[in-house]
Formats: structure tokens, sequence, C-alpha cells
């Protein structure tokens, strides 16, 4: 029942925090809310929740810990939107007190020449943005079907001569073969909470004529507008079932409730896997905000190949495919090797 107390709890702190508002608006850091990692993904994100290993830290920390063996790494790359790349780097190891891991997520965003209102065909100088995100993460199995975990995010950006830096967390629990029904687990997770961010730097100073002064030309600072982070809460319940030894069956569903950044949504996914070697994967996200105010489709697909039972080796590759409409489609790959 300790177990069951300790759910309830921690949904209604995690809950509370979400819900303190719910618009759909401006935020700050919106990398922070772009899935990295192939497999989860190619679900829709809605068994990020109930996600283990390497993989959970962005998704919910707290089963990291579920780790098989002493730790993993992975790269994931992310052909997003605008010809923008996101590179994803995560390292994990398992140690007598818990799964400590350490992540780093780079956003390209290729040259960008610096346009005016004087010259909109531009100035000659050319900027190259510079934003990361890099965390660190903790996760402990509690017992045999609850683990918990945090992940703390620092976000910088940079472009020009503007930067702003932020600092945002994580926090999750899993509860694995709940009400002792094997295969059925529920995850809870509050990403992305944290202090308001805010521009600074020598690139927020201009020149100007205050009409009715005498100063004349003189420099002035545009006072910047701080935005709060991206806060999100989700709650998911999944069940496994297995047919004969080889076939394996993952049903999950997930709500999403977004403080500012997107209206709510709920977020349903489907794996079969063959012998532990080969996956298929599919994922439908339902938003209240429709077609009109969005501009991803609501299906994701993917595949993924583990090469332990073939060669011996702990690696693995997963794809995903996410369609999206006025741009070219996203594709993620994975590579994931355990040791």
């Amino acid at each position: 029942m300790r177990k069951i107390y300790l759910i309830s709890a921690l949904l209604i702190f995690f809950g509370g925090l979400a819900f303190s508002q719910t618009k759909a608006g401006t935020s700050a850091a919106p990398e922070l809310t772009i899935p990295v990692g192939a497999k989860y993904t190619a679900m829709a994100g809605a068994s990020g929740v109930l996600a283990d290993g390497v993989e959970a830290i962005t998704w919910n920390p707290s089963g990291v810990d579920w780790l098989v063996g002493n730790g993993q790494a992975m790269f994931s790359y992310r052909k997003y939107i605008a010809d923008i790349g996101i590179n994803y780097l995560a390292i994990v190891g398992k140690f007598g007190f818990g799964s400590v891991g350490l992540s780093l997520r780079t956003f390209n965003f290729g040259d960008i020449p610096v346009t005016t209102e004087f010259q909109p065909d531009g100035t000659g100088e050319i900027i190259s943005p510079n934003f990361f995100v890099a965390g660190l993460t903790y996760s402990k199995r509690l017992s045999d079907r609850v683990s918990v975990g945090v992940n703390f995010n620092l976000v910088s950006e940079s472009f020009g001569r503007v930067s702003a830096v932020g600092f945002a967390f994580d926090a999750g629990v899993q509860y694995r073969n709940m009400l002792n029904v094997p295969g059925l687990s529920l995850g809870i997770v509050v990403k992305n909470v944290g202090p308001s961010m805010k521009y600074g730097g020598s690139g927020l100073w201009v020149q100007a004529v205050v009409p009715g002064s005498e100063r004349g030309l003189t420099f002035y600072k545009i006072e910047p507008a701080s935005f709060q982070m991206p806060a999100s809460f989700e709650i998911g319940l999944g069940y496994n079932y297995s047919i004969g030894e080889f076939n394996n069956f993952s049903l999950v569903g997930t709500y999403q409730a977004n403080n500012l950044y997107a209206l709510d949504a709920y977020k349903f996914g489907f794996e079969y896997s063959f012998k532990n070697i080969f996956a298929i994967r599919a994922g439908y996200n339902y938003s209240k905000a429709g077609d009109v105010s969005s501009i991803w489709h609501h299906y994701t697909l993917g595949a993924g190949i583990n090469t332990e039972s073939l060669i011996g080796l702990k690696v693995t590759f997963d794809y995903a495919y996410v369609p999206v409409t006025y741009f070219s489609a996203n594709h993620l790959f994975n590579f994931k090797v355990g040791f």
C-alpha cells in the first residue's frame, strides 16, 4: 500500500504544478519540447512515460534505472523542419545507489544572413545560432516494481550578440506490474519546470532618437520580455502481452497536459516485436488544436533492430518517420549500445 500512496502523492504534486495555468502561447526554450530518440517518437511519444534505459532520460527519467547491464550509450539524429539538424548524445551507468546519466542536445541551424528594416536583402553579416541542452540524470529503483528519477537541464541559446541561459528539471515515477497484473505499467512525469528565461547582451542596444528629446542620436537598450519554461505533465498506462516465445505486443495510451506552449494531447502507441530482434511501431497523436494550428500530422511510424541475438553485440538501431505539413517529413535515426 505504501507504493500506492507514493504514486498517488506524486500524481497530485505533479498535477498541481502542471495545471497551475493552462494556455497555449509562446514559451522559452521550445527546443526542450522536441522529441529525440527514434523508438518512442515512432509511437507518437505515447510510450515515453514508460521508457527504460538511456532512452528514458528525455522521456521519463524514472525509467533509466531499468536498464539491462551496467550501462548504455546512445546517439540520435533528427532532421527537423527548415533543415534544422538535432544531434543527441547520452550515456548512463548503473551504480549501487542507482543510475546516473549525462546527455547533450545540439541544434544546427546553419548560417543565417542578417537583415534589417533598412537592408531587407541583407547587411552582409552572417550569424550562426548556437543552441544546446546539457542534462544530468539520476534514477533509482525503489523495489522490483517502482522507480523514481529526476533530470536537470542546462539550456543555452545564443545568436548574434544576444544570449540566454535557463534551467529546467524533469521528475517522474514508474510502477510496473501494477495491481499484480503482469505487463501492466503506469508512468507519470512532469517536465521542463524551471524559472523564466530572458535574453541579454550587447545586441539589445540600438541607436535611436527620442521625439522631443534634445539628446540627439544615442544608444538605448531594448528591454526583452521573459518567458516561462514549457512545462508539461504526462500520465500513461501501458500493457505488454506475449504470444509464445517469439511474439510480443505493447499498447500504450498517454494524456499530456501542456502548461503553456500547446494544447493538451492524447497519445496512443503500438509496438510488435519478434524474438526481441525486429520491431515495428506506430503512433497516433490527437490534440484539441486540430489540423489548423499544427503542422504535425497525427500519425508516426518506425522500426527497430536489436543485434544482440544475431551477432552477440548489444547494439540497437531504430528509425522513426514523422510526417509534416509544408515541410519535408522528419526522419529520426537512433544508435544504442549496451555494456
